[in-house]
């Protein structure tokens, strides 16, 4: 490469704005596209607000990446003077041993992030507001707390732009990715762009724009999240009064309380059926809003029932193994992908692009935890082959 290189960025959500944004700083010429905009609709970045925690049970690498996430969030905060993070806590319920959260615990002294472990009577004298039947012991993360999506990932673009980088909207025209003979990305306005180092961060589309590389191991899933209105001058359920919380008694629900207008946030973690992040028509399921409606009543009874005021359909790009994808493409040297979010990945934005960015400038391999070849030798045989 010469000496200020020339990398397309493919996808400005949160891996792909901030990878661009590092690789920016780092000295090279980037151009990055998106299909739709930052943060839209359709976008797994999109909607108002993520969860930040540390807490992801026994051996993982992310309670780390956390960390650095978290830092890197109010690094960033104070130098553009603007507010995605809001610590209100999080709040972890566990159901028996919980070996998720017992499995958590050192991994968060580890990565020094300040934790409570709390019995059920302290849960009760805190947080009287919530029905803790059924949970035997919760953790609480008092420094971590919600993001804001959209905005944050089009301040990122914003920021991108505003430090000499080039962002364009446009799609990359469908063509075999996985050849390795192309020399430049065919762009659906009929332009093409040319760079030394392509960077992939595609969200839900990485399966079928890579369908050999990463489709067999990658599905896209529909993911119902609602929104509750709380009782009229009654700040029991908003933020500052309850914090952000994670229910695994049963299985896994979480929320956010009430925060910027939009009402209580709550959503299942269940994976949903496949779902295409362009076609898919974005209707919440009536069986999945009845589940949340008695989930509601029953956790929180001062919400029993509250007025629906809003409803999202997202989706979560799953590996088969939930933990990312950092890594060359198997047939082009050229070529990095990066996501696999699984539903967890927002929070990681400013940390993961700092470390892909490191990764494509210097030409490194990732942690073998994020490489493809996890997957198995056979499958990336073939991929090599094709």
């Amino acid at each position: 490469m010469t000496s200020k290189p020339h990398i397309a960025v493919v996808g400005a959500g949160a891996f792909g704005g901030w990878t661009a944004l590092y690789l920016l700083r780092a000295g090279a010429r980037v151009t990055l596209l998106d299909a739709w905009g930052a943060g839209n609709s359709r976008a797994s970045s999109g909607g108002e607000t993520r969860v930040i925690r540390g807490a992801y049970g026994p051996d993982q690498p992310y309670t780390k990446l956390a960390a650095r996430a978290l830092d890197l969030w109010k690094e960033h905060e104070a130098q553009w003077k603007r507010r995605f993070f809001f610590p209100i806590g999080v709040l972890w319920l566990a159901g028996g041993e919980g070996a998720f959260e017992r499995g958590s615990l050192p991994f968060l002294q580890d990565a020094g992030i300040p934790f409570e472990e709390l019995a059920v009577k302290e849960l009760v004298r805190r947080w009287p507001q919530i029905n803790f039947e059924n949970v035997a012991w919760g953790i609480y993360e008092p420094q971590s707390g919600y993001l804001l999506a959209r905005t944050s990932a089009q301040a990122v673009v914003d920021r991108f732009v505003a430090e000499g980088g080039e962002y364009r909207q446009a799609m990359v025209a469908a063509q075999d990715l996985e050849s390795g003979e192309w020399k430049a990305l065919q762009l659906s306005e009929g332009a093409t762009i040319a760079a030394d180092r392509y960077v992939f961060a595609c969200g839900p589309w990485l399966g079928k724009l890579f369908p050999r590389a990463v489709g067999r191991h990658f599905v896209s899933t529909k993911q119902d999240v609602f929104f509750f209105g709380t009782p009229a001058g009654d700040p029991r359920y908003n933020e500052g009064n309850v914090p952000v919380w994670a229910d695994h008694s049963d299985h896994f629900m979480y929320g956010i309380p009430g925060n910027q207008g939009r009402g209580f946030k709550l959503a299942d973690d269940t994976r949903g059926p496949e779902f295409d992040p362009t076609s898919g028509q974005r209707l919440v399921s009536e069986d999945r809003l009845t589940e949340a409606r008695r989930y509601l009543a029953y956790r929180f009874p001062g919400m029993k029932d509250a007025p629906l005021v809003e409803t999202r359909v997202c989706q979560y790009e799953n590996t088969s193994d939930h933990n990312f994808i950092v890594d060359r493409h198997p047939g082009n040297a050229n070529v990095w992908i990066v996501g696999g979010g699984s539903g967890h990945g927002f929070k990681h934005g400013p940390a993961l692009g700092e470390k892909v960015a490191k990764l494509v400038l210097k030409d490194e391999t990732a942690d073998a935890a994020y490489c493809l070849s996890r997957f198995g030798k056979e499958s990336a045989g073939v991929i090599r082959e094709s």
